[in-house]
């Protein structure tokens, strides 16, 4: 497996309600520090399945990439980081409830040249590959695309219409998406199915997940969960959706492993239990 996409420091602020736009004081209910980012909780949560994963990011020189690169110290994973000037990702989530408010306080600058040569190795070898959001992961889209590998997404809150999405969504033979930002994702989801892509899955919160197989819906229920943190569920429940699937189990079967590494992930304060174990 590959990942290629961000990673970051975050500072996790639990309080009673999101803020409103007016002056006003909250009082946080517990706050801790921990490693963030998409790409880093599909790896985490691959290496809690015992699935060896391969994670390209970009880091900067700063104490906190020092603190990423110790949180990914897990023996499967193999970490490939491009070193730059400044700061590395950082944000403060302020989280209520389930919902979040992500604040950006760095990030990185892309890169210039060619991916690392690791980077591309990796790729030209792997079954799976998943393509994160961000400047770096499209600069691997031609080199994921001509390989034997299944190109992954993970558009999040996908729109239907945000020009940045879309070189992803065209490279993509599995699509991720969750319903924030659409009324209605299965007609987006039949959409994409009809310009090409392969399978679709859309996450739903609390109710569950729905996938969209050539023309064969699918659906699963949220698994239980004593939720502690909801930071990385939904890359929590791709990695288990991928590990399924890279298996060969079924697209149901992998919905239900998706839904229970989600929970797993709910039920820690990082994202993955990985991390409480170290």
């Amino acid at each position: 497996m590959v990942v290629v996409g961000p990673v970051s420091w975050n500072t996790i602020v639990q309080v009673p309600r999101l803020p409103e736009p007016r002056p006003q004081t909250l009082f946080a209910r517990e706050t801790w520090a921990t490693l963030g980012g998409t790409s880093a909780g599909k790896a985490v949560n691959l290496a809690h399945l015992d699935v060896p994963v391969t994670l390209s990011t970009v880091l900067g020189a700063d104490a906190e990439a020092d603190l990423i690169r110790t949180a990914l110290s897990d023996r499967r994973i193999r970490l490939v980081a491009e070193r730059v000037e400044g700061d590395s990702e950082r944000h403060v989530n302020l989280m209520a409830a389930g919902d979040r408010l992500s604040i950006y306080l760095s990030l990185p600058p892309a890169p210039a040249g060619p991916l690392p040569a690791a980077t591309r190795t990796a790729i030209d070898r792997a079954r799976h590959v998943v393509l994160d959001l961000s400047v770096r992961a499209r600069d691997a889209i031609p080199l994921a695309r001509s390989s034997a590998a299944t190109v992954w997404t993970d558009l999040h809150d996908y729109d239907g219409k945000s020009a940045f999405h879309q070189p992803f969504l065209d490279a993509a033979d599995i699509v991720f998406m969750s319903n924030d930002a659409v009324a209605d994702p299965r007609a987006l989801m039949t959409r994409m199915v009809a310009a090409g892509t392969r399978l679709v899955v859309c996450t739903l919160g609390a109710d569950g997940a729905i996938a969209l197989d050539g023309g064969e819906w699918h659906q699963v229920v949220a698994a239980p969960a004593a939720v502690l943190d909801t930071n990385g569920a939904g890359d929590a429940f791709l990695a288990g959706f991928l590990s399924a699937t890279a298996a060969g189990r079924t697209v149901p079967d992998a919905l239900r492993a998706g839904a229970a590494q989600a929970a797993h992930a709910l039920g820690s304060r990082h994202l993955s239990p990985l991390l409480d174990e170290a």
